[in-house]
């Protein structure tokens, strides 16, 4: 017999280094007797957080259910590649229980909702829920724009002016898309940091979110999982900067790779890559790299200026290449400007 229960999707939206793959890992750690299946998008052309996902593949989420789609935003090649790989994930002989997309950072959840109203899907699969993660620290820091002194400096001569930079509107829709709202990197923001960045938040929403604070990732699942939102059915209590536009561009945002010969000094690496975030405006910075000596490879995930590092695995067999994706607004990529901070 068929089965005719709707599979529940959950969307998991949030800025760049907002800490979504990481919450992905403790789902699929704690994934409460569901088989789940996870779809990740990546800005950039190296899949990075896909490769960390299928490290953390077991009998509940095999290999063969964590897809990458890494040609473009996923909310920008929905016919071509959204559609087509959630009927793939529908017709595995085991079907899963519960998918869950991470989007990538740029990503706009509300176009992406849309795509659950086509007609080869509708029937057979729902949101349960849009998760937006924000970076408590961060939005209690005001950094939704790589210069705020500049856009603050430029509202104040122009009162006129409501000049609002491309990350703080991709930081609103996701938020005004959400469901809940977990403010992650609790333990850096501190108490004051989590209060201030609640209110920050719910002064731009247009409808009371439930807000929770998380640290690491480790929230329980079954906040998570089983919201029964039905997401798609609400698009109009989720407003979007590009509501009544056919279609939106990233033409704002550009990534470069980064080939860097074995590094042999770690820490000289981390003060370079804060280098890019504080001369070059660079956003994101994330990547494996080879360290001189060592047989695991060395995990580089970078938010501005904030830098984290750590060995995950063994290269074994795979080529020891040292490789980061950097990701900025389209004005600040000067390639020659970060190969030259980078040593490459």
């Amino acid at each position: 017999m068929t089965d005719l229960t709707k599979i529940p999707v959950t969307v998991i939206t949030g800025f760049l280094g907002a800490g979504k793959t990481t919450l992905i890992r403790h789902l699929m750690q704690n994934p409460q007797g569901k088989r789940l299946a996870i779809l990740v998008n990546e800005f950039g052309t190296v899949g990075v957080d896909g490769d960390i996902l299928k490290s953390c593949a077991d009998e509940m989420c095999p290999v063969e259910n964590i897809v990458e789609l890494a040609n473009g935003c996923i909310c920008c090649t929905v016919a071509d590649d959204f559609i087509p790989t959630i009927e793939a994930l529908m017709a595995m002989p085991q079907r899963p229980d519960h998918i869950l997309i991470e989007t990538s950072g740029l990503a706009l959840p509300k176009p992406l909702l849309k795509a659950f109203d086509w007609p080869a899907i509708r029937s057979r699969i729902t949101v349960d829920g849009v998760i937006a993660l924000a970076d408590a620290e961060a939005v209690a820091a005001g950094r939704f724009a790589p210069d705020v002194d500049a856009v603050e400096a430029q509202r104040a001569a122009d009162p006129s002016l409501d000049h609002e930079t491309p990350l703080s509107e991709v930081f609103e829709d996701q938020i005004l898309c959400a469901d809940l709202i977990l403010l992650s990197k609790a333990d850096l923001a501190g108490d004051a940091g989590l209060q201030t960045a609640r209110e920050v938040i719910a002064a731009e929403m247009n409808r009371p979110v439930p807000m929770l604070a998380m640290t690491e990732g480790v929230i329980d699942p079954r906040v998570i999982l089983g919201l029964n939102a039905a997401a798609e059915d609400d698009l109009a209590s989720r407003p979007s900067h590009h509501d009544g536009a056919d279609d939106h561009e990233h033409e704002d945002f550009d990534s470069v790779v980064i080939d860097l010969p074995e590094v042999t000094d770690p820490e000289a690496l981390s003060t370079a890559i804060q280098r890019l975030a504080e001369e070059l405006n660079i956003l994101r910075v994330k990547g494996h790299v080879a360290v001189a000596g060592k047989p695991l490879r060395l995990l580089v995930q970078a938010v501005g200026a904030r830098v984290r590092m750590q060995y995950d695995r063994p290269w074994g067999q795979e080529p020891r290449r040292s490789q980061l994706v950097v990701i900025a607004e389209h004005d600040d990529i000067d390639e020659a400007a970060i190969r030259k901070v980078l040593g490459a």
